[in-house]
């Protein structure tokens, strides 16, 4: 079984991820771990594509896996043979106020005015607000849906403001069904 989960940052695909990995006893793979080269201040040198999906393909190997993230318009070749696309849908408002909470937690005063990390986190703050934004050039909600539309494998769309147990609930839902009907 080999499950892709995406959408918006701060939506809650890792978590849904990580929970459904742990259900299912299946490795999981975050692609931001691959995404970003090792830096500190975190989250400004993109790795090569090249790189980063051969190292993604190495990690994911034959096995059966959980891969989340984002790895649109680079990363196809990762995704060309799941069982399952899950889109995980959350308001705007919801994933600002979980990114807000999360640099904070990783962060601390780094990304608070003065911080070393300050500019990096108002830049990834007004970029995440833009998802909805179809005119928007970099990740958003149109290009996802148009994507979305194009695949060959089962899409299953999530809310994200529910619970994680919630949404590995409709995964596990949807697998089952699945199963039967096979």
């Amino acid at each position: 079984m080999r499950i892709y989960i995406t959408g918006a940052s701060c939506a809650g695909v890792t978590t849904l991820g990580q929970n459904l990995a742990r259900q299912l006893g299946l490795q999981h793979v975050d692609v931001d771990d691959f995404y970003w080269m090792p830096t500190n201040p975190q989250f400004t040198t993109k790795r090569p594509v090249d790189e980063r999906v051969a190292l993604l393909q190495q990690r994911l190997g034959g096995d059966d896996w959980v891969l989340t993230g984002s790895c649109l318009g680079w990363g196809d070749a990762l995704v060309a043979t799941v069982d399952l696309t899950v889109f995980v849908v959350t308001p705007t408002p919801v994933r600002l106020e979980r990114l807000a909470a999360r640099e904070k937690a990783r962060f601390g005063e780094r990304i608070a005015p003065g911080g070393d990390m300050h500019a990096i986190h108002v830049a990834f703050r007004e970029w995440a607000s833009q998802y909805d934004d179809p005119s928007f050039s970099g990740r958003n909600r149109a290009w996802h849906e148009a994507w979305l539309a194009a695949r060959t494998s089962a899409v299953l769309r999530v809310d994200g403001v529910s619970s994680a147990e919630q949404m590995v609930a409709q995964v596990m839902q949807r697998l089952t069904q699945a199963a039967q009907s096979t």
